[in-house]
């Protein structure tokens, strides 16, 4: 298995007393997948090294909370969704978006025919698998713009809090589940129900699609000239590695499974994941769209009584780092 750390620098150049490559500390949304191939690439193929970084990247899971890490002091850095940065943010989390590598979403309803869904029209009565943890904010979103009660009754819907994965439709508990495009869709096929079966409501299509994973950090940490510096190049770095995990998904693929030090992802799954993946990060060059970020703040604050965030944060994300990056 390969170390999560990159090449300090070399002994050689460190006989010729050059200076020690600067740390960054890296804490994923979740486990090492294809959804942070970008990031895999970069330290894999030397990009992190080039930019003088000695990169740590910490894989995520369901009992790790990445703005609890990076308020900790356990990473420089953080991916994570705008619904939950947001929310984090207005309850006193000091956090600032400095790139977006996922331009679109990919998240979805995935649903059975069977169980009498053909439209959200069918959703009162009907029992719904949703993710927590910060990944609840779009669907309940959603809800609201349908004028769908989330506390159960003829009227409205139960929600079923789904874990990561997707035994509550397997096993007829819920008529619909929380999906990714590039993951939970494909192990529910892995599974033997045929894509003829399944009706899929993305939230894309349904116009209540938020910015997903971007790049977090401390806001306090960028009035510090040498860290801002640092994330200058760390975004730079990983926004190549992301471009040539795009065009290169196969070998993208394999240099995630080299790091996935569970041996649980296969190379058929993350092949898939990373093709899955590659679109949602085109088209962006890691740079906060603002078209997106409004669409993002709007859905959110649209939540009727129960609006995810309340107002829109004042001076909370700034385009200072991509920008710097790009140029």
């Amino acid at each position: 298995m390969k170390t999560l750390l990159t090449s300090a620098v070399s002994l050689a150049a460190m006989a010729t007393g050059a200076f020690a490559a600067d740390d960054v500390t890296l804490q994923l949304k979740w486990v090492t997948q294809a959804q942070f191939a970008g990031y895999y690439v970069a330290l894999e193929n030397g990009y992190y090294e080039e930019a003088d970084l000695d990169v740590e990247i910490k894989a995520g899971g369901p009992d790790i909370a990445p703005v609890q890490v990076l308020l900790g002091g356990g990473a420089d850095v953080m991916v994570d969704w705008m619904p939950s940065a947001l929310a984090a943010r207005e309850n006193g989390a000091p956090i600032v978006n400095i790139a977006q590598p996922f331009k679109s979403s990919g998240m979805m309803l995935t649903c059975l025919k069977e169980n009498g869904v053909a439209s959200p029209e069918d959703f009162p009565g009907k029992t719904l698998g949703v993710w927590f943890f910060g990944n609840e904010y779009p669907f309940l979103s959603w809800m609201s713009k349908l004028e769908i009660p989330t506390d159960g009754g003829e009227a409205g819907v139960e929600v079923l809090k789904q874990g990561f994965n997707v035994d509550p439709l397997l096993q007829g508990q819920a008529a619909c589940i929380s999906t990714m495009t590039y993951n939970e869709y494909w192990q529910v096929i892995d599974a033997g129900i045929s894509e003829d079966d399944l009706i899929t409501f993305k939230y894309e299509d349904e116009g209540v699609a938020t910015l997903e994973d971007g790049l977090y950090v401390l806001e306090e940490n960028l009035a510090d000239p040498a860290f801002e510096d640092k994330m200058v190049r760390f975004v730079a770095a990983s926004m190549k590695g992301w471009k040539w995990a795009e065009e290169n998904p196969e070998a993208a693929a394999e240099i995630v499974l080299e790091y996935d030090e569970t041996g649980a992802q296969t190379l058929n799954h993350q092949v898939r994941m990373m093709g899955e993946v590659a679109k949602l990060t085109a088209g962006s060059n890691g740079a906060l769209d603002e078209a997106d970020y409004t669409r993002t703040v709007e859905t959110l604050m649209g939540g009727g009584s129960d609006p995810v965030i309340t107002k829109e944060p004042e001076g909370a994300w700034t385009h200072a780092i991509t920008d710097k990056a790009l140029n």
